[in-house]
């Protein structure tokens, strides 16, 4: 009944399975990935026809994890699926990313990836088993596609590359690197990074190159064995060359002369115009192959700009290849906020805000290992207005997402401990201009901003977009890339970090690879350019903020005898409710005895530590505290002092002169100040006001 493909190798010290022929058989590819104890089935398929009316290539990639893959029942009140979280969009685009490049220009068939965790074994990542699914998929799916494409996760644990470690031991790298490509290059690769240098980054990209290699040899194989026949592309059509001569004879001096022109709402005006000429000249082409005239106009399009920047190294707006636009750097623009900045390079600007709130603004994440919490947010929004468009508002996309993640593991490297610094930390970066890279302008504006909202920060970390121009053998390096060099250019290569190493590092690539030297001059012209840029972004501001602005949290954490928790909280939470609402300060305390407290003041907030403190701590011999006459008797006077507990003031030890009466020297309800002097042997506090200055 079935017709079962198997391919086995040892990876890494863990064995690599890929099978097709058993499952989602009617599927143009389908295929069961299992790395470890993880696996996850991926399926492609494709339309017989192309898409009508678009001049793109129409692929879907959605990633999806099942709580059954780890054993769990899905929350909420319908206790299954629901939309894709964060991390499903973030995997959807890894996987989107190299494989996009390798479909042939003009194949415009909807083609849609679906990858589905089935099992997580919690120590063998799931993104890496899917690309590699998906890859094998598409490989004897008979689409035409230029692959396989292989990936691989590269660590860096005690100063060693690690390929594929398990899950326990990246806790312990100061590198999370994953990098896909094909048997002649890198495609994609997205990293985060501890302030590593160019060269172990490099090298980092070269192991998992050479690595997966045998990936792709293991994918070729199942292809030969499985494969369905290769679909026939279909011809140019014969109409193409001829409308492709009358479009160049019509509008390229007009393009010529637009791309001359530096402001980019100008410039698109002036293209505008000369596409408007083209579709007046060819209105008959336009009604009968309207696809034809559109990428006619496209081509000539890049033609120019790519051919001007690699004969004459002459760019859009004038600028050397290397050359960073004008920067502007500024803090503190927003009154109210705990931290603000306005980062504007060329025509690219980010308006970024940073909010500190206590431990319960903290966000839950549900994920397959397991809930966990955290503390540092960063959510970019891209407006239409921001490239002077209109366009609908509503939620979330994942280039939003992605970007945001991006930026985030730009600065998360950096970012102060808990310890050191007990807030929770939202970051909102609003991109108000757009002319190339808003997503670097992010990881730039949020550095100022947090320094600004008196993060200790140590260093500023900023962000730099390069792009690539390649023809044959001559290439094009740019530095910090317009929208248009981005749009019709061969790479977009983002890396972050400070003026020490590398912090984040995404790349992607539009042709079929990318050689080593060129990502060599690459990174180190980046470096350069990254250098540029902080010293601008260090006229702003070089150092975090000694003080948190007046509207921030007022916070500080410590420790407790976790023994201490139950009484601290209280029957039912009644006495921490009680020290919540007498003081109005927020209290955290973790299950390791960790107390955090927050107050909109610095009264409320030492208001509330001192009565956490009075209960939790106990009163050590010789220490002064406050306490309040509770009783008195003929031997003396019962003090309550530290929240709960009370001590006797022996009559021989309320004052300094002998003592009749105890009512002579104090009275119910007097305020006075104590000395523990011991314990007697029943572990009754023994006290002394004569030891204090009572004044």
């Amino acid at each position: 009944m079935f017709n079962i493909v198997r391919e086995e190798i040892e990876w890494a010290g863990r064995k690599l399975v890929l099978e097709t022929g058993k499952i989602a058989r009617q599927a143009d590819g389908a295929v069961m990935a299992t790395y470890g104890g993880t696996t996850v089935l991926c399926t492609v398929v494709a339309q017989k026809k192309a898409k009508a009316d678009v001049d793109f290539f129409p692929l879907t990639v959605q990633y999806q994890e099942k709580t059954f893959a780890a054993g769990k029942i899905p929350g909420g009140f319908l206790r299954r699926e629901g939309k894709p979280a964060d991390s499903e969009a973030l995997k959807s685009r890894l996987i989107d990313r190299p494989i996009r490049p390798l479909f042939p220009e003009g194949f415009h068939n909807e083609v849609q990836i679906i990858c589905t965790v089935l099992a997580c074994d919690f120590e063998n990542d799931t993104d890496i088993t899917a690309l590699i699914g998906a890859s094998a998929a598409l490989a004897i799916a008979g689409v035409p596609f230029a692959g396989p494409v292989g990936a691989a996760r590269i660590g860096y644990i005690n100063n060693e590359l690690v390929l594929n470690p398990i899950r326990e031991a990246m806790k312990n790298s100061y590198l999370d690197l994953v990098v896909a490509g094909t048997k002649e290059g890198v495609l994609m690769v997205e990293s985060e990074a501890k302030e590593l240098s160019e060269s172990v980054m490099l090298e980092a990209v070269e192991l998992g190159h050479t690595s997966f290699q045998a990936i792709i040899g293991m994918i070729e194989k199942l292809a030969k064995k499985a494969g369905k026949p290769k679909w026939e592309m279909p011809k140019a059509a014969p109409e193409a060359a001829e409308i492709a001569k009358k479009v160049t004879k019509i509008a390229e001096k007009a393009l010529r002369k637009a791309y001359a022109i530096k402001l980019k709402q100008d410039r698109y005006n002036a293209i505008d115009a000369a596409k408007e000429s083209v579709n007046e000249g060819l209105a008959d082409y336009l009604q009968t192959h309207p696809k034809l005239v559109e990428s006619a106009f496209k081509n000539l399009q890049s033609d120019i700009l790519r051919g001007d920047i690699l004969s004459d190294a002459k760019r859009l707006d004038g600028r050397k290849l290397d050359e960073i636009r004008q920067i502007v750097a500024e803090v503190g623009i927003l009154p109210r906020a705990h931290g603000s900045a306005l980062f504007t390079r060329g025509e690219t600007q980010a308006l970024v805000v940073a909010t500190l709130g206590t431990g319960k603004d903290e966000q839950m994440i549900d994920a397959l290992e397991g809930e966990y919490k955290e503390r540092f947010l960063l959510h970019y929004n891209f407006p239409p207005y921001s490239v002077g468009e209109t366009g609908r508002m509503g939620g979330v996309g994942r280039r939003e997402i992605g970007h945001g993640k991006l930026a985030w593991r730009a600065i998360n490297p950096l970012l102060p401990t808990k310890e050191q610094f007990p807030y929770t930390i939202r970051v909102v970066s609003e991109i108000t201009e757009s002319n190339g890279s808003s997503s670097m302008a992010t990881v730039c504006g949020t550095s100022l901003a947090l320094m600004d909202a008196g993060a200790p920060m140590n260093k500023s970390i900023a962000g730099i977009a390069m792009g690539l121009v390649k023809d044959g053998k001559k290439y094009a390096v740019l530095s910090d890339i317009l929208g248009d060099e981005d749009h019709l250019g061969d790479m977009d290569f983002k890396v972050a970090g400070t003026s020490d190493g590398i912090t984040a590092l995404q790349m992607d690539i539009k042709i079929t690879s990318i050689t080593h030297p060129i990502m060599e001059e690459a990174l180190m012209q980046a470096k350069q350019g990254r250098l540029h840029i902080l010293g601008e972004m260090a006229k702003a501001i070089e150092y975090s903020r000694s003080q948190l602005s007046n509207y921030a949290p007022k916070m500080t954490s410590f420790k407790i005898n976790p023994s201490k928790i139950r009484e601290v909280i209280g029957s039912g939470g009644k006495v921490i409710r009680e020290i919540c609402e007498t003081t109005g300060a927020k209290v955290d305390i973790e299950d390791d005895g960790q107390v955090t407290v927050a107050g909109v003041t610095q009264e409320s907030m030492d208001a509330a530590v001192k009565m956490i403190q009075a209960i939790a701590l106990d009163p050590e011999i010789g220490g002064i505290y406050e306490g309040k006459v509770v009783k008195t008797t003929d031997f003396g006077a019962f003090v309550n002092f530290m929240g709960g507990r009370d001590g006797l003031v022996h009559i021989s030890e309320l004052a300094q002169s002998r003592v009749n009466k105890t009512e002579d020297v104090v009275k119910l309800g007097d305020v006075v100040q104590v000395k523990v002097l011991g314990f007697d042997d029943r572990g009754k506090i023994k006290l002394s006001m004569k030891a204090v200055n009572q004044g």
